[in-house]
């Protein structure tokens, strides 16, 4: 499964639109970061609208994800958690360390913008 990474001036937006296997993960990781080495971006905006569960696993990755982009000088912002996917987290004590969190696409995209005004690094 291919998962669209797009780009807009600094910023790349991706969003997970369905479920993914463990491959599916992995492969979406190396692409972001490969994409961010590439574009030279300054944010990263993952949307997770479309996910209405999580496994331990996806989570990791997830995690892992924002804080490799972060060793990049990328900062990251992590969008469109469902409820239950917040309470899922929370039960397995997955904390998304480095990572803001915005309500929706569009506030994610501004919270990123913001900081970059503002030169929060």
């Amino acid at each position: 499964m291919e998962i669209p990474i797009l780009k807009l001036k600094n910023i790349l937006l991706t969003s997970i639109q369905s479920d993914m296997n463990d491959d599916d993960a992995l492969k979406y990781q190396s692409d972001v970061m490969s994409t961010l080495e590439k574009s030279g971006a300054k944010g990263l905006v993952i949307d997770i609208t479309a996910m209405d569960i999580i496994d331990s696993f996806m989570a990791r990755v997830i995690n892992e994800t924002a804080r490799m982009a972060r060793l990049m000088g990328a900062r990251v912002v992590l969008c469109g958690m469902q409820p239950m996917v917040a309470l899922t987290l929370v039960e397995m004590g997955r904390e998304l360390i480095g990572v803001d969190t915005a309500l929706n696409l569009d506030k994610g995209f501004d919270k990123l913008v913001k900081m970059f005004n503002e030169g929060v690094d």
